[in-house]
């Protein structure tokens, strides 16, 4: 603590002589001895302020919304030091209001710098160091135990292969030392393994953290008995969600012993949570979806660095997004609006917030940790699953997860630390990009309501129309431009990445094909034939499940046959459409988009040219890097680890072989 009070002394002396509206002398003049006495006594105050009364600052400011709690820091800061400046004896500290958050954010980020390298030197400083960025409510009243815990660590939208290319490229040298390249022998393995059909991280996290997937057909769908639009990321959906998860496996979930549960959709069943969407209305102490904003921000000078990070990566996105439309980059989609914040939010502030959590709970001692990173994610679906603007993220993701690995030195128990992603990103331009209209464009026109002119006037719609006038032998049905008028029985077209959902509310069942054919006699060729489209799923009366491609309609036992609609989504797509036919909640046609089977592309119904949802490309294949210590995470047959039910199983079993007197869990079997 002295060498910190020394060097923020000389940092408020040579600040003082560089700004001219900042001073530690009165008008007269002061000795050099007085003057120095001076910057010592603000220096102090200043360190007690921010230890004592930020905190509870923070604390206060837990309502206000994340992204302005981030920008509040240096005001908040400077504030303390114009009141530090305010207690010197004599009025001999003064500063302009916009000098004190400078002179505020420059001693924070000194303080924090001079405590982190002496830390460094000293395990017992460095853990301490530590806690303050950790959740310091809990306490533990018994011994932390000897057996390992387990931190897993989700770089959400990673597939199999990006980390593959990442590691041979040297952007993630932590990643590639793990996996022995270079002259270290290997601690992990990575397996590769297949999502079902709706690869996105609702589905994923849910199956991975409460065992299940049943009945998430998409990230968002239509339920008609409730006649409401559920989607993963809402919290009262995410919230629901795990209710039902609950409820259908009979147990809490992965982490439901001694766990703790950090920027994820779902809980897990764990005590200890923070950033959790599907708790995140509860008022109960300890369960706030703020309480890990305080736990981070609680540290003035956390606040401050993140602060300075979050408005660097607003302007690294900004130039960014200016050079790939100079460029002329192709595909692109608008990043503009309040995206550069949305993107700055997820790569700074999220990430800080969860790293920070996830190392106070291994210096708690926490049996097991999960823990999602949101960074790549979120610039792939704007920028590409590759790219220089993706690596430099992955690049910063592989600095946390070295600073987790170092944590796990000075935790009180050892620990295994498991990487494992919940979907890939498949590259593409996007369906309306690519054919000037959008999916539900093409829906409206297949069942002969009335599109927006910029639709009629594409290619696509002028032959969905056409289609629509053979097929009912009268014209289609006109409207104002640009004016849709909302109906009973007009179909909720949802998109979720390449995956689309077409429902009809007005009737309580699962339409059949026959059923769609008889109201909408032009809507299933329409669809069936785009060239955007790679296939539909409905169920026929006669036939069961069934699969529609250009020119055919196969019972889906017999779709990926060679020349099959299925065909180009390669082995267990056929698979992966049969389960999600059999749910409850499945909307009456389900629609993929085209996949070139060279180069993996899709094109997503939602502007994004990096997406997820559906089958086709990387997507459907994340990974799972384990410490070699843990069993081999594959099938025993030697078939591929399918489905995250089965990843559950996988972790569930190496959690309980880890616990005293708990019996391992079988190797996961095909399903």
């Amino acid at each position: 603590m002295g060498a910190v009070w020394a060097v923020s002394t000389v940092t408020m002396l040579v600040l003082a002589g560089i700004l001219p509206d900042f001073r530690l002398q009165s008008a007269d003049g002061d000795s050099a001895t007085r003057i120095g006495i001076t910057a010592a006594v603000g220096a102090g105050v200043f360190g007690i302020l921010s230890a004592l009364v930020w905190p509870l600052v923070v604390r206060a400011l837990l309502l206000v919304p994340a992204l302005v709690l981030g920008l509040l820091a240096f005001a908040l800061n400077g504030s303390l030091l114009t009141l530090a400046l305010w207690l010197i004896p004599d009025g001999r500290g003064t500063a302009a209001p916009e000098t004190a958050v400078l002179v505020a954010a420059v001693m924070s980020a000194v303080a924090s710098a001079t405590g982190t390298a002496l830390a460094v030197r000293d395990d017992n400083a460095y853990r301490r160091r530590l806690y303050r960025l950790s959740d310091r409510r809990r306490r533990r009243a018994q011994p932390v135990p000897a057996t390992s815990g387990t931190v897993f660590l989700q770089l959400d939208g990673v597939g199999h292969d990006v980390l593959a290319s990442a590691v041979a490229r040297g952007l993630l040298p932590t990643v590639a030392r793990w996996l022995g390249h270079g002259t270290a022998p290997a601690t992990h393995r990575l397996t590769p393994w297949r999502t079902d059909w709706s690869s996105q991280t609702g589905a994923s996290q849910l199956g991975i953290l409460h065992g299940t997937t049943y009945d998430i057909p998409a990230f968002r769908w239509y339920e008609k008995e409730r006649r409401q639009v559920m989607v993963s990321n809402r919290p009262a959906s995410a919230a629901e969600l795990q209710r039902r998860a609950v409820r259908r496996t009979g147990n809490a979930g992965l982490l439901a012993d001694d766990g703790a549960s950090r920027g994820n959709l779902f809980s897990g069943g764990a005590g200890q949570v923070a950033l959790v969407l599907s708790v995140s209305a509860r008022r109960e102490r300890g369960q706030r979806s703020r309480s890990g904003y305080f736990a981070y921000f609680s540290d003035p000078a956390n606040a401050v660095r993140t602060a300075m990070s979050f408005v660097a990566e607003v302007l690294r996105e900004m130039v960014q997004s200016t050079r790939s439309r100079l460029r002329g980059d192709t595909p692109r989609v608008g990043r503009a609006g309040l995206y550069p914040f949305v993107r700055a939010f997820a790569t700074v502030v999220e990430r800080d917030v969860v790293v920070a959590a996830v190392m106070g709970d291994m210096l708690a001692g926490r049996t097991s940790v999960y823990a999602d990173l949101v960074a790549y994610d979120e610039v792939a679906h704007h920028s590409g699953p590759t790219g220089p603007d993706a690596d430099q993220v992955l690049a910063r993701l592989d600095r946390s997860l070295a600073l987790i690995e170092k944590v796990a030195d000075h935790a009180p128990r050892p620990y295994r630390i498991v990487l494992l992603s919940d979907h890939g990103q498949s590259p593409g331009e996007t369906f309306r990009s690519r054919y000037g209209l959008t999916l539900a464009d093409l829906v409206r026109a297949g069942c002969g309501l009335p599109v927006p002119r910029r639709a009629r006037r594409t290619p696509s719609g002028a032959e969905a129309r056409a289609a629509v006038r053979a097929a009912l032998h009268r014209p289609v049905e006109e409207g104002p431009a640009d004016e849709v008028r909302p109906r009973r029985s007009e179909p909720v077209v949802l998109a979720s990445g390449n995956l689309g959902l077409v429902s009809f509310p007005d009737v309580p069942h699962r339409m059949t094909r026959e059923e769609i054919d008889r109201r909408h006699p032009a809507l299933l060729t329409t669809l069936a034939a785009h060239p955007g489209i790679g296939f539909l799923l409905v169920r026929s009366e006669e036939h069961g499940a069934v699969v529609l491609g250009a020119g055919q309609a196969l019972p889906l036992a017999e779709a990926d046959r060679p020349g099959g609609p299925l065909e180009p989504f390669g082995p267990g797509a056929a698979e992966a459409v049969r389960r999600t036919d059999g749910f409850p909640h499945t909307a009456d046609i389900m629609i993929n988009s085209a996949c070139s089977p060279e180069t993996g592309e899709i094109h997503a119904f939602e502007e994004q040219i990096g997406s997820h949802g559906g089958l086709g490309g990387a997507q459907s294949h994340p990974f799972l890097l384990s410490p070699l210590s843990l069993p081999d995470p594959a099938p025993s047959d030697g078939s591929d680890l399918t489905g995250a039910e089965q990843v559950h199983a996988v972790l569930r079993g190496w959690l309980e072989a880890a616990s005293p007197g708990r019996p391992a869990v079988s190797r996961p079997q095909p399903r």
